[in-house]
């Protein structure tokens, strides 16, 4: 539905996007994730058509952006950080407004704007202006009017900035209805939000890809992302035989026990799997007792942070590593 491919922006010496290739399927939901300055509103601003790329390009259900902009925008629906909102228009004002920009059919506007203001609960405001609303509420009237028209793909920038708790969870659950007929492309800074919602979570960094896949296959994209801390009595011997028979161990690091007869040990496994119940049966058969189990598994949180911190330790090295080799010059 959305194709992306070698996307570059760069403003005069700085490179904002960097390369940028991906796809976003039919129907549904991409997390789209990256530290301040990474190049998240750079890249939604250019799939919009909003800015032009300096090079690369975008497609919409196979419509170039850039060369056919009135066909593809007609299928975009934006909310960007801040909503560009006219203020002295009442709610209802404003809808019809953005109703008649879209082009929908006179007949169908009513009915329309009286459903897209029930799905984002605005309904009990839409008789007043804009300006004298909260935060919260213009953020839902900016998200009732790129839902106006129905329009195939959104594409939501922080939507959920300013609202409270159960505002969250309202807007969250009308993402995921709306995925059932569009196609979404969601930024948060919420990486709960982007974990319960999102079916696939694409990591950018300095306006480079990082890493793009399911939330639950992020970890396996970390060394020793997911670990198994266990106390077992027995030999070290007797043990490092029984771990032989356990699948998707990758090392076993052997710690100071705190008591006699007792060995205690650390488990780094190859991909996302749980090793537990292996773990167990393998000890029983051995007599080895476990007294104590615990499997520990990376967060999107720790995820993201360490991607993108060893992606800023890297690019470092390599600047320290050039001027090391100018000054051997």
């Amino acid at each position: 539905m959305i194709e992306v491919k070698n996307l570059v922006k760069r403003y005069g010496n700085h490179l904002a996007v960097d390369d940028l290739s991906f796809a976003v399927e039919r129907g549904q939901i991409l997390g789209f994730l990256g530290p301040n300055g990474a190049g998240k509103s750079t890249t939604m601003n250019m799939i919009t058509g909003y800015i032009a790329a300096t090079s690369g390009s975008v497609t919409i259900d196979g419509n170039d952006v850039f060369e056919e902009p009135i066909e593809a925008k007609k299928k975009i629906g934006y909310l960007p950080e801040i909503p560009p909102l006219y203020l002295d228009m009442t709610v209802v004002e404003y809808l019809e407004f953005i109703a008649e920009i879209k082009a929908v059919k006179k007949s169908e506007r009513a009915k329309m704007i009286q459903e897209i203001m029930e799905m984002t609960k605005i309904e009990d405001v839409s008789k007043r202006l804009i300006k004298h609303l909260s935060k919260g509420y213009k953020q839902r009237v900016g998200l009732a009017g790129a839902i106006v028209g129905y329009p195939e793909v959104l594409i939501l920038d922080e939507p959920t900035v300013g609202l409270d708790p159960k505002q969250i969870i309202e807007i969250r659950d009308l993402i995921k209805h709306l995925s059932k007929n569009h196609t979404i492309i969601l930024s948060s800074h919420i990486l709960s939000e982007i974990s319960a919602v999102c079916d696939k979570v694409m990591i950018i960094n300095k306006g480079k890809l990082i890493v793009s896949d399911t939330p639950e296959n992020l970890s396996n994209h970390m060394e020793g992302a997911n670990k198994v801390h266990a106390i077992i009595k027995g030999t070290k011997e007797n043990i490092e035989k029984a771990l032989e028979t356990v699948e998707g161990i990758v090392k076993t690091t052997y710690n100071t026990a705190s008591e006699e007869d007792l060995v205690e040990i650390t488990i780094q496994t190859k991909e996302a799997v749980d090793i537990r119940e292996a773990l167990f049966y393998a000890m029983v058969k051995a007599d080895c007792p476990i007294f104590g189990m615990e499997r520990n598994v990376m967060s999107l949180e720790d995820i993201f942070l360490e991607l993108t911190e060893n992606t800023d330790q890297a690019q470092n090295e390599k600047k320290i590593r050039r001027k090391k080799n100018v000054s051997d010059i």
